[in-house]
């Protein structure tokens, strides 16, 4: 869910709660199908049996009757898992109709035919909700027990059928409904942890912008100058050049900082952006922090730890956990990162996938540390920074150096 739009994922998506799966994403368990009501079908065997044998009377009228029963029955359970559909009126005059024929079958033939009264229970806790649900499948279980009463040729006790009758439609509705809010939660996470990624990404544009827009501006305009008064006036010329090196200069000086303040903050102010991204892409954080206080080089790199693991865990992970475990003695820390999320597929060569991942390995072992990521032994994904309690820096207070600049973020 999106923006002002108000509809569930249910809605958007083709057939009956069916997601196409893009290329290579992991099959995940969903909500039970239409399908999956098509096998109650078969307490109609006995009635199928009695029409089979003889033992029914009129069995031309009864073997209409049964197959009008199955018909209406497949089409109403399929529209009650289509919203758009299981509300429209059709799907109410299909039920009407097929509560006549319930009524008409029961009453005529008695017997194991009053096992169309759960069917039709069923089928009414696939459409109706709430009120409608509750005065249907109370009625109708009243009716089913006093109708099995009435014929008194019932294969289970008339109680039974009632009972039998209320619990069905009553399950199947709250089976359904929480598949729905199961479905719905699903795409508000997704939704959560795209557009905690995009707040991110939006603050740091923002702040390149405002520091650049202004400098870059005054550059061009001096450049500009320095060319129109080259031909004429070359001291005025060189007069502009020496301002936009003090302008270029100044500019590098506070992309610089901005560069820096961005990527290395202190550990914890990582671990509280963590935990507020986590947060919001519904992932529980847990921190456990031991071990004699880090020199700031190495607080430094596992910050970059900290951020690229998190970054990984809110964008493909979809983990419900994900835990930071920091402990240390006063010659080497390790951190370990583990999410209990899906385990991403295994690159096309040995080694650590992914280029933020790899970026990191690089960082670390010039530090004199190591990076070792994976499935964990119990599923998800686990990364592992390993190093000198007193890490050799600064880390990279010069953008421009280092080749593990240019990586992205990404497993």
């Amino acid at each position: 869910m999106s923006g002002n739009r108000t509809d569930t994922c249910a809605d958007r998506r083709p057939g009956p709660w069916r997601r196409r799966r893009r290329k290579g994403e992991e099959r995940r368990p969903g909500p039970p199908g239409p399908y999956a009501m098509l096998p109650w079908l078969l307490m109609g065997m006995g009635s199928f049996s009695n029409l089979f044998q003889g033992e029914a009377a009129n069995p031309w009228l009864g073997g209409l009757g049964l197959l009008t029963f199955n018909s209406l029955y497949v089409s109403v359970v399929f529209r009650g898992f289509d919203r758009r559909k299981r509300e429209s009126p059709v799907s109410y005059w299909l039920l009407a109709a097929m509560a006549a024929v319930t009524f008409a079958l029961a009453i005529g033939y008695g017997g194991s035919w009053l096992l169309f009264f759960p069917l039709l229970s069923l089928a009414c806790g696939a459409v109706l909700r709430n009120r409608q649900l509750a005065v249907c499948v109370l009625a109708l279980a009243l009716t089913a027990t006093f109708v099995a009463v009435w014929r008194g040729n019932g294969s289970s006790d008339p109680w039974t059928i009632g009972y039998g009758t209320f619990i069905s439609g009553a399950v199947t509705a709250a089976i359904l409904t929480l598949a729905e809010t199961v479905m719905e939660l699903r795409a508000t996470r997704q939704e959560l942890a795209r557009t905690a990624v995009e707040k991110e990404r939006l603050r740091f544009s923002r702040d390149l912008h405002d520091l650049l827009g202004h400098t870059l501006s005054v550059i061009v305009v001096k450049s500009e100058a320095a060319r129109r008064l080259a031909p004429r006036d070359m001291d005025a010329a060189l007069t502009q050049v020496a301002d936009i090196e003090s302008v270029g200069r100044q500019a590098l000086t506070e992309i610089r900082e901005a560069v820096t303040g961005y990527r290395e903050g202190s550990l914890a102010t990582e671990l509280d952006r963590a935990r507020s991204a986590l947060t919001a892409a519904g992932i529980e954080p847990v921190l456990r922090r031991s071990g004699p206080p880090l020199a700031p080089q190495t607080e430094a790199l596992l910050g970059w730890v900290v951020r690229e693991t998190v970054t990984n865990a809110v964008r493909h992970s979809r983990a419900t956990t994900c835990s930071f475990v920091l402990d240390g003695t006063a010659e080497r820390v390790r951190l370990t990162v583990t999410d209990d999320g899906r385990t991403p597929p295994a690159p096309p060569s040995p080694g650590i996938g992914g280029t933020g991942l790899k970026g990191l390995a690089e960082r670390l072992a010039a530090a004199g540390g190591s990076l070792t990521a994976g499935s964990g032994p119990e599923g998800g994904f686990v990364v592992t920074a390993e190093l000198p309690a007193d890490a050799p820096g600064p880390v990279d207070a010069d953008p421009a150096s280092g080749p593990a600049e240019s990586h992205t973020l990404g497993r």
